[in-house]
């Protein structure tokens, strides 16, 4: 079946609306009505368009991962040196705290990856990437001379996406333990640890 660019839209402005709804009230009370009354239209008109809840949240989730992934790529590649890159990678990879919603709405789909393969195949995918995001910075940096790497490329940067996301998810709780600046210190000095570098950022 061809589809023509108006459903094309409706189905954006509808992950769009489940992905607000995932935000405000978390995944699991999430319903069609919810979608619907954020959307502005009609739950039906929902359903025409996702006749199963189970496929618009998968697009919701693929949609907030690459919306996530790509913004971490351009900041990074926004900046210079290696060791900038490095920075910003920290930066854009913890979340602010408990209203980050780009960040709560990531960690609430990731949750499906447990009972489903194709949500636990975009987990590990966001993972697997973010690896290399971060292998990527610290090969140039090796190039270039600006980094001595303690361990290879890949294996520093694994700790630092595993070490990312067990912080990620203490700042999105309601561990008062931990908070922003406490977890990009302990970024930062990991960082370092994997380069010989001192890293300080803005």
């Amino acid at each position: 079946m061809v589809r023509s660019k108006k459903h094309y839209t409706r189905r954006e402005q509808l992950i769009d609306a489940t992905l607000r709804s995932v935000a405000e009230r978390g995944r699991d009370n999430v319903r069609i009505r919810d979608i619907a009354a954020e959307a502005g239209v009609s739950p039906g008109s929902v359903l025409y368009h996702y006749p199963e809840l189970s496929e618009l949240m998968f697009d919701a989730h693929r949609t907030v991962v690459e919306r996530f992934f790509r913004s971490r790529v351009e900041t990074v590649e926004a900046r210079g040196t290696a060791g900038d890159r490095l920075v910003a990678a920290v930066d854009t990879g913890l979340p602010s705290g408990r209203d980050d919603d780009v960040a709560r709405t990531l960690y609430e789909m990731h949750s499906l990856a447990d009972r489903s393969s194709v949500h636990a195949a975009l987990m590990t995918s966001l993972f697997d990437r973010e690896v290399g995001l971060y292998a990527t910075i610290l090969e140039v940096g090796r190039s270039t001379g600006e980094f001595t790497l303690a361990q290879p490329a890949r294996a520093g940067a694994t700790t630092l996406v595993a070490l990312e996301d067990g912080l990620g998810l203490h700042l999105l709780s309601n561990n008062t333990s931990v908070d922003l600046p406490l977890a990009r210190r302990l970024m930062l000095a990991a960082a370092q640890q994997a380069t010989g570098v001192a890293l300080v950022g803005e």
